[in-house]
């Protein structure tokens, strides 16, 4: 049997633990775990620090091939992204016996005093950061689980400058009497501070919007709208200027936003796609050339709840820098003359995974595809007609066409269907 032991926020063993550290042929924890626990061992006792997981995983299957008894200590809740995992899908869950403690995050949002669940957490320990630095833009709860190059400076420097107010609670050291630290600061404060290695959390929060109203029924963000494709009066627009609702559909099924993802919309007009990907979780940069549309995007962003960074000015020559913004996972491309394919280009060259264009003009689909296809991604389209019910006199009804729409869409070919599980072997619940 394999117990593992969460010793919560703190490093000291939990009362009720000391049994099976005292019974245990093998003990298996970080440094100040084992320091902790050191009266606790019998003596002959075998006790391996954790550094890298493989080797101490080898080390566990000999003690339990045995049949003698092991200890794994961990910090916080060891379910909670932490070792249970590895150690189920290498000795079976029927194999171990599982005693949390407190959680980091539950701990820090204990702190600042607001429930989490509604808050959704993220990893960014030995993982890319952007995951969650778009978590962090989509949503206005969230609690990041760090790690080295991904801390507090790091993402105070990708959030500083977005869209909508956020604080960034940075706990440190925490259930540490003596070096405990809970400290509010905005992301540019953040940036430019060295916070050492002591951080347990970070929590970014839109302080208006974090404590959700109503009761909440499941743990967590929402999954994704109850509807899409919404009708165009569910927005503000200029002289019926908007994606209808028909292309709206099939682009956000291309697009395929959700949450984690970076989304950009060029051309955005009324904002329509804009707010759409939004609401699937998405954090979304709105590129809109004239005052008045840039001020529509926001308004309908505000509108529908979501968060939705706008950029004044016309792409190509806009488009936020690789310096200022990740590359996106998906572009729509709504608006555009003859730079069209300029345009399509400059997005096809940075985008992740597919890019969705728009058209009315019959003339620009070619040099749209050849752009498409010139940029290494494979290119398919479709010419949307659709025609709606619209009322007659003598309430009856007739079918009124809407104008034809060419989409185009291109994908990157490496490109996976669907996001890889990513594997998270430390920070919360593993001793490292």
């Amino acid at each position: 049997m394999i117990t593992v032991i969460g010793t919560g926020t703190g490093a000291a063993l939990p009362p009720d633990a000391t049994a099976a550290v005292a019974g245990a042929a093998l003990v298996v924890g970080a440094r100040r775990h084992l320091a902790a626990v050191s009266a606790a061992v019998a003596e002959g006792a075998e006790r391996v620090v954790l550094g890298p997981l493989p080797p101490a995983l080898d080390t566990i299957e000999e003690y339990v091939g045995k049949e003698r008894p092991v200890v794994v200590l961990a910090s916080g809740d060891p379910g909670f992204f932490g070792i249970v995992r590895a150690l189920a899908e290498r000795f079976g869950a029927g194999r171990l016996d599982v005693r949390p403690g407190v959680s980091s995050v539950a701990a820090a949002f204990a702190r600042t005093g607001l429930t989490w669940d509604d808050a959704v957490v993220v990893s960014a320990h030995g993982r890319a950061l952007r995951t969650a630095v778009n978590v962090c833009r989509a949503r206005p709860k969230v609690a990041v689980l760090t790690g080295p190059g991904a801390g507090p400076a790091e993402l105070g420097a990708a959030l500083a400058g977005g869209p909508g107010a956020r604080v960034l609670v940075v706990a440190s050291a925490l259930g540490d009497p003596e070096r405990e630290r809970v400290e509010r600061v905005t992301p540019a404060e953040a940036a430019v501070r060295d916070w050492g290695d002591a951080v347990s959390v970070v929590l970014c929060l839109d302080e208006a919007r974090a404590l959700a109203p109503g009761r909440v029924t499941v743990a967590g963000s929402a999954v994704g709208p109850a509807r899409w494709a919404l009708d165009e009066q569910e927005f503000a627009h200029r002289d019926s200027m908007i994606t209808k609702f028909e292309v709206r559909a099939l682009a956000l099924a291309r697009l395929g936003p959700r949450l984690g993802d970076l989304v950009w919309d060029i051309g955005a007009g009324s904002g329509s796609v804009a707010v759409e990907c939004a609401r699937f979780g998405a954090a979304v940069v709105a590129v809109e050339k004239t005052p008045d549309g840039a001020e529509r995007v926001r308004a309908n962003a505000s509108a529908h709840g979501v968060d939705v960074r706008v950029v004044r000015g016309s792409a190509p020559a806009d488009l936020p820098a690789p310096s200022e913004l990740d590359d996106p996972d998906a572009v729509f491309i709504g608006g555009g003359g003859r730079e069209l394919p300029e345009i399509v280009t400059a997005c096809a060259g940075r985008v992740r995974r597919t890019v969705v264009v728009a058209m009315a003009a019959l003339d620009r689909v070619p040099a749209v595809r050849a752009a498409l296809i010139g940029a290494g991604l494979d290119c398919d389209g479709v010419l949307l007609q659709s025609s709606r019910l619209a009322p007659l006199p003598g309430e009856v009804t007739r079918l009124a066409a809407t104008n034809p729409v060419f989409l185009l869409w291109g994908t990157r070919p490496t490109a996976a269907a669907d996001r890889p599980v990513e594997r998270h072997t430390g920070r919360e619940g593993v001793a490292l």
